[in-house]
């Protein structure tokens, strides 16, 4: 099996004279707010679907009230998922991929993986993909996903994962044999910006096995769900504006264009619930899953035949030789334009070198190849891990007016102590398929190598969590959505100081005192917190919390124990 890697630059190789790198300079624009670079991005998640904001149920049971095969049906309240997708940083328009090989149930529209229930160690994605490269502009980005050419395994990896016990090994996708004899796709997903709102997406699939083979390569434009929730929302549409375009019509994005290069199908769809499938419910129309129906189950009235809705679809049928590839181009912009893809490859290989000149200029002093190449593919896995992150509790507890009333005693669920809780931003993710949701103590250490690249950004993060619509009323900062009132360990402090340090560092000057003044203001709130929580025999000893050198308790020491009385936490005390 071949993974692909970005060229690195030879650690001798060095700008012109007086040659600032093109992603310094627009990180600059950036944060000046001269342009905006950064509105578009890596935002999407990887897995919505078994998440607490997604989680309707009675028993706040996020894994099964909404499952992987509800998710190609169902919309999502808070936000959306896709592959190697990307979306505005409110994430009302979204960009991704969605491929089919001819034999899959499904239509290949996001990553799999299993459960808290069904894996023998606990949720696990079982996928095969890869962030390859990433600039922290977004100004370009390229992602691998590995898919093979025989239907997927899904019920075999349920299956057998269900029947091993903790001690046993997991069984990994690899372990199935689906990659024998090199055949699946390697599909590349390359993003290049020619400008702050004019984003080039390549999609090259190589055939990696011994015969030809078919694949449908269906990239979807389509806005996340804001109608269904209220009364009188407006709802934008897409629409076909000749047999390769697709035209934007909303107040946000005016005049965008989607332009597919060569001859594809242009599907449409509705992004909204398929109630007769998952409820049975008699209900007319077009829904989140018409690509899949229509690709898959053949029911021709499962996309609109206006030629527009809120979903768009792109749909190439590619036969790929043996060791050959294929491409897709596509050019989304605001307004259109009369030769979309005439500069396309010069903009794609200009954003390419860019990139490398920005990483060259970080690593000179790094002069093994390999440990630059392992540096810059940890950076593209910081960079590809922003996601946006959705929730406003009040709402969540108590239901939207259009919907069916969630189940009594619901205010008083999880979380019902934050309702002040109210996010809508791009946070910096532990992984956005087996954890994508924001971790207050994760997400502290996940600024001191994102400053390395963009210590605006790591210090907008630090700032994030400690405003009054995060950080609690009494100082506490948020630990994660499955229990804000967790305790995690107080490195908030440390890491704000460790950026300003990285960050004085490349500046070269006294550093940037008003950031470091800031946010003192609001973790010495965080502090009195702290030393609020006194223990049971006044000595200083922290008693309870989700904290420790490993995370991993016999029983959970947020709680009262089973037992009763308490527990010295020599972990907690020392942190």
């Amino acid at each position: 099996m071949t993974l692909l890697m970005e060229s690195v630059p030879p650690a001798n190789w060095t700008m012109a004279p007086g040659t600032r790198p093109a992603e310094r300079q627009r990180l600059e624009q950036d944060a000046a707010g001269q342009a905006r670079w950064k509105f578009w991005g890596p935002y999407l998640s990887e897995r919505q679907w078994g998440t607490v904001r997604e989680d309707y149920s009675a028993g706040g049971d996020a894994w099964d009230d909404f499952s992987h095969d509800q998710a190609r049906s169902r919309a999502y309240r808070w936000g959306e998922d896709g592959l190697a997708g990307i979306s505005d940083d409110q994430q009302r328009l979204c960009l991704a991929l969605a491929l089919w090989n001819g034999r899959d149930p499904i239509l290949k529209e996001r990553l799999y993986g299993l459960t808290n229930g069904e894996g023998n160690h606990a949720e696990d994605v079982k996928e095969l993909y890869y962030y390859l490269d990433a600039t922290p502009t977004h100004s370009y980005l390229k992602f691998l996903y590995k898919y093979p050419q025989a239907p997927f395994p899904y019920d075999w990896l349920v299956e057998e994962n269900r029947r091993r016990g903790r001690n046993d090994a997991e069984f990994e996708l690899l372990d199935t044999g689906i990659f024998d004899d090199d055949r699946y796709f390697d599909v590349v997903v390359e993003y290049a910006k020619a400008g702050p709102e004019d984003i080039l997406m390549q999609i090259t699939v190589e055939n990696r096995g011994p015969e030809a083979a078919a694949i449908h390569v269906v990239p979807q434009l389509w806005f996340r769900n804001t109608w269904a929730w209220r009364q009188g929302a407006g709802k934008p549409r897409l629409r076909a504006v000749d047999t390769a375009t697709v035209g934007v019509d909303s107040r946000v994005f005016g005049s965008y264009r989607l332009c597919c290069d060569g001859a594809p199908e242009l599907l449409f769809t509705e992004n909204e619930t398929n109630t007769p499938r998952l409820w049975g419910e008699e209900r007319p129309g077009c829904f989140k899953d018409g690509f899949h129906d229509y690709l898959i189950g053949g029911r021709a009235a499962a996309v609109d035949a206006t030629r527009s809705g809120t979903k768009a679809g792109a749909h190439y049928r590619l036969e790929v030789p043996a060791r050959g590839a294929a491409t897709v181009r596509l050019r989304l912009r605001a307004g259109p334009a009369d030769q979309p893809f005439a500069d396309f490859e010069a903009i794609t290989a200009r954003r390419r070198a860019e990139a490398d000149a920005f990483y060259a200029d970080i690593q000179s002093a790094i002069a093994d190849a390999d440990a630059r190449a392992v540096q810059r593919q940890a950076f593209a896995g910081m960079i590809w891990s922003k996601q946006f992150f959705h929730i406003d509790i009040p709402t969540w507890l108590e239901g939207d007016a259009t919907q069916v009333p969630p189940p009594a005693g619901r205010q008083w669920a999880r979380n019902s102590e934050w309702r002040h809780l109210n996010n809508a931003d791009i946070i910096s993710m532990p992984d956005k398929w087996e954890y994508p949701w924001y971790a207050a103590w994760d997400l502290a250490f996940h600024c001191l190598p994102l400053a390395q690249v963009d210590a605006e950004f790591a210090k907008q993060q630090l700032i994030l969590l400690t405003r009054e619509w995060y950080m609690h009323p009494n100082g506490q900062l948020p630990a994660y959505e499955w229990n804000f009132g967790d305790v995690n360990p107080p490195v908030h402090a440390w890491a704000s100081w460790r950026v300003f340090q990285i960050d004085r560092q490349q500046r070269g000057d006294a550093g940037d005192l008003a950031f470091l003044e800031r946010i003192l203001h609001k973790l010495s709130l965080n502090f009195t917190w702290w030393v609020n929580r006194k223990d049971a025999e006044g000595r200083n000893v922290f008693q309870g919390g989700f904290l420790g050198l490993d995370n991993i308790g016999v029983f959970d020491r947020s709680a009262p124990l089973p037992t009763g009385g308490f527990i010295n936490q020599a972990d907690g005390t020392a942190w």
